[in-house]
């Protein structure tokens, strides 16, 4: 069931690559501030979700809504620009430019939306402050450990204040320690900016940084209750 004032909602979607069903009817739906795991096996359906939520991919069928605004209805050109302003991605591996460095990677998000370097910069190394990040401005990705390099990459999803932030196993390639820890400082900023999270992942020890979790099976979504 969609939620009442939900910030992004999914009804009945439905994604196949050929003959093989990625998505089978799968609902979503998240409030402004709120966290929420996706979880399930390998193959599952999962990503495929999260990169149909953030207008990455177009499901073959069902509604996509965004503050009331339909997916579908928007062009690629308006796509682009909700994904670069509203919308903050946390991906796997960093993802962050090899030949930038770590402010000039945070700051990216800012200067293709048209700020000034010197304006773009200041505001990113706020964030990279927050995130215990700021000693490594001046270093490239390949000079960092994989702990420092996802919370360079938090910072740049943080750092255009989106309302919602995508995080596809943000801690995959992280031992515990620095998956935990890269996981407070994201929820804790989410939180601290009203920003929701909308998490993928198989393990249970990130989904319980979330405030709901939703596992999928076989391309369809199932609302899990946590216990109290």
């Amino acid at each position: 069931m969609i939620a009442p004032g939900s910030l992004l909602a999914a009804h009945d979607l439905r994604k196949a690559y050929g003959p093989t069903p990625a998505l089978d009817g799968a609902s979503f739906s998240i409030l402004p501030g709120e966290v929420v795991a996706i979880m399930g096996p390998s193959g599952s359906g999962k990503s495929t979700l999260l990169h149909c939520l953030a207008g990455i991919i177009r499901p073959d069928s069902g509604v996509i809504t965004y503050r009331d605004r339909v997916l579908s209805d928007m062009s690629d050109a308006e796509l682009s620009a909700l994904r670069r302003t509203e919308f903050g991605f946390v991906f796997q591996f960093g993802q962050l430019v090899p030949e930038l460095t770590c402010v000039e990677n945070v700051a990216l998000p800012l200067r293709l939306a048209g700020t000034r370097r010197k304006d773009a910069e200041r505001v990113a190394l706020e964030w990279m402050e927050r995130l215990e990040v700021d000693g490594l401005a001046s270093k490239r990705p390949g000079e960092v450990s994989g702990g420092q390099g996802q919370r360079v990459a938090i910072a740049r999803s943080l750092v255009t204040s989106p309302r919602l932030i995508f995080a596809d196993e943000p801690t995959g390639a992280l031992d515990s320690l620095n998956g935990e820890r890269v996981m407070e400082l994201l929820t804790a900023m989410a939180r601290s900016a009203n920003t929701a999270v909308v998490l993928v992942t198989h393990e249970t020890r990130v989904a319980a940084y979330s405030d709901r979790e939703i596992v999928v099976r076989d391309g369809k979504s199932h609302n899990m209750e946590r216990a109290v």
